[in-house]
């Protein structure tokens, strides 16, 4: 079964990860957030309960 050979696809998938760990993955941490955390409280909103006509 040659798709149980590792040989070629071992050596992909390290070089892949090992690309996106070191190189692309600090690039996109630096950005900055488009929504960064508030600091406000967290409010929760007042809601009435649903009257069902069936009970």
């Amino acid at each position: 079964m040659p798709q149980l050979n590792p040989n070629p696809w071992l050596f992909i998938m390290l070089i892949s990860w090992f690309t996106f760990a070191m190189i692309i993955q600090p690039k996109i941490l630096t950005f900055v957030s488009a929504n960064p955390p508030s600091k406000k409280a967290p409010t929760t909103p007042n809601t009435t309960p649903w009257n069902w006509p069936w009970t």
